[in-house]
């Protein structure tokens, strides 16, 4: 008995296999498994990594005046229709009589185009403003806003 090691085990139908190399956790596709490889036996490299938990959106100190300039370059929001032309819309559709919906009909648009425009808070889109203008027989665009139509002319 005395012949006998202690730390010393023979396992009987295993061949000795040497450990592995694993260059890093992501080879083995988590951390649980290089605790796994671990406990087998195998070696395995870590390396450490120098830029961890940095913002790359703010790397410099100088973002917030990047930030300041996008702001003062933004585009000027889209002008919006003149309170004239909205004016002579709402005179024109009461002397034929129209409601915003007849009107909205007509021109296949929604009643609330209708509203926007005649409040003024509509961006002009120059198809619509021709239709208002052939149903209404009113000048929308350009100079002389809200004059009477004249009929086609004769060449």
């Amino acid at each position: 008995m005395s012949n006998l090691e202690w730390d010393s085990k023979t396992v009987i139908g295993f061949k000795a296999k040497a450990p592995k190399v694993t260059k890093n956790a992501s080879d083995l596709n988590a951390a649980h498994l290089s605790l796994a490889a671990r406990r087998t036996g195998a070696v395995v490299a870590t390396d450490k990594k120098v830029t961890a938990g940095g913002n790359k959106a703010h790397v410099g100190p100088d973002h917030q005046r990047i930030a300041k300039l996008d702001r003062e370059n933004e585009v000027a929001p889209p002008p919006k229709v003149n309170a004239s032309v909205g004016k002579a819309i709402q005179t024109a559709r009461m002397e034929k009589q129209f409601t915003q919906k007849d009107l909205a009909q007509k021109t296949n648009e929604k009643p609330s185009v209708i509203q926007d425009y005649e409040s003024g808070k509509a961006i002009p889109n120059p198809q619509i403003l021709g239709k208002f203008e052939r149903i209404l027989g009113v000048k929308l665009r350009g100079s002389e806003i809200g004059k009477k139509l004249e009929g086609p002319k004769k060449s």
